[in-house]
């Protein structure tokens, strides 16, 4: 499994992350003719949850899930393109890929960025560290094209890895980070801003969908959301602090009963995360109602026979209830739950890829806010 984004520091979560040209007439937007006559906020308070009209410029991109551990999806860096594939992760901010330069283990077996071949390619800058879960990167700060599908980020800051560790044999060659720009390294400006400024969607917000099982199926989208995703409607949780995707949660109970995160806690939405985490003591009493195993000093596991008399695990935000259900509280015969963020204060939960294979997620920038709703 894997934990990106999240770096755990006491007391708190601390994350150390890191074209063609056409002729084009300036038109007043919907928003400036609305501000002009005052009736900006009346409008955004109407259309609000109007996400998935059908004028939304919205740019869906296919993802490939491996083995139910990440999801990765492919861009571009570079003139002529290079491609790489990276984990779309809500959990931290910044781009990186592996430099031509890198020499160690985990570069060998990836793909690595070529800045001498690219005629976009702006000089190396700034060295930066970017510290995740699963591991460290070293390296410095480039600029150059970077594409998703039809979308294009010109001048773009991307890390370039030269040492890796933590990364080998990950099926993935780096990192495109969707949390929010204070936490990129050195100030650089996050992929998904650099776009929103570039106006390549109408509305700042990326949804995804992921697949159970499958290796095919699963998107993320940029600029809107596609209903064909979900069941019923999108309902919204504030972000706590406009850093990270982090939300507040009331509880989590089993068979009516609170076990854990009984007095309110915060959760992160991290894409970039397989599992979900949280502190030793309380994962500890979780997989013991779920009469998981330890089978080491740090893994339990599920047999797949109890999976059919387990009830769901479920996760209260915002007075709504978000189960897992018994099929998915086991990942290839591995308890879903994990500890190791036993220096954040107060309770805090990684809510990762488990939770979000059962929840079409929403991330809206312009409102701070994430949306959840049953996925099809």
């Amino acid at each position: 499994p894997f934990m990106l984004g999240l770096i755990v520091s006491s007391p708190l979560f601390l994350v150390v992350i890191l074209g063609e040209s056409l002729p084009l007439r300036k038109m007043k937007t919907l928003r400036e003719t609305l501000r002009e006559k005052t009736l900006l906020n009346n409008f955004l308070e109407e259309h609000a949850y109007r996400l998935s009209n059908s004028d939304s410029k919205t740019a869906t991109h296919p993802l490939r899930n491996y083995l139910d551990n990440c999801y990765m999806g492919n861009i571009t860096i570079g003139t002529p393109p290079q491609e790489f594939r990276v984990i779309f992760d809500a959990g931290s901010a910044d781009l990186w890929v592996p430099s031509i330069s890198c020499v160690n283990e985990a570069c060998r077996t990836h793909i690595s960025f070529n800045y001498q071949n690219s005629s976009t390619f702006e000089k190396p800058g700034q060295p930066i560290t970017v510290y995740y879960g699963s591991g460290i990167i070293q390296g410095f700060l480039g600029s150059d094209t970077v594409r998703i599908g039809n979308l294009g980020s010109l001048k773009q800051s991307f890390g370039l890895s030269e040492v890796e560790y933590g990364f080998d044999g990950a099926p993935f060659d780096g990192v495109l980070g969707l949390a929010f720009p204070s936490i990129s390294s050195k100030g650089a400006i996050p992929v998904f801003d650099n776009l929103w400024s570039q106006g390549a969607f109408s509305e700042p917000v990326f949804a995804f969908y992921l697949s159970k099982s499958k290796p095919e199926g699963s998107v993320v989208m940029f600029g809107g959301v596609d209903r064909r995703f979900y069941k019923g409607e999108l309902n919204w949780v504030p972000v706590s602090q406009p850093r990270h995707w982090l939300i507040s949660m009331n509880h989590i109970s089993m068979n009516g009963s609170i076990v854990a995160c009984s007095h309110g806690c915060q959760a992160f939405v991290d894409t970039g995360t397989s599992l979900i985490y949280s502190s030793t003591d309380l994962v500890t009493n979780i997989n013991k109602l779920l009469n998981a195993r330890l089978e080491d000093s740090e893994e339990y596991a599920v047999s797949c026979d109890a999976v059919k008399t387990l009830p769901p695990v479920i996760f209260n935000i915002s007075g709504i209830d978000y189960p897992v259900p018994p099929s998915s509280l086991h990942h290839q015969g591995e308890g879903i739950f994990h500890g190791g963020t036993e220096t954040s204060s107060p309770e805090t939960w990684i809510l990762g890829d488990v939770f979000l294979r059962q929840y079409f997620s929403v991330f809206d920038r312009r409102n701070d806010r994430i949306g959840l709703a049953p996925a099809v």
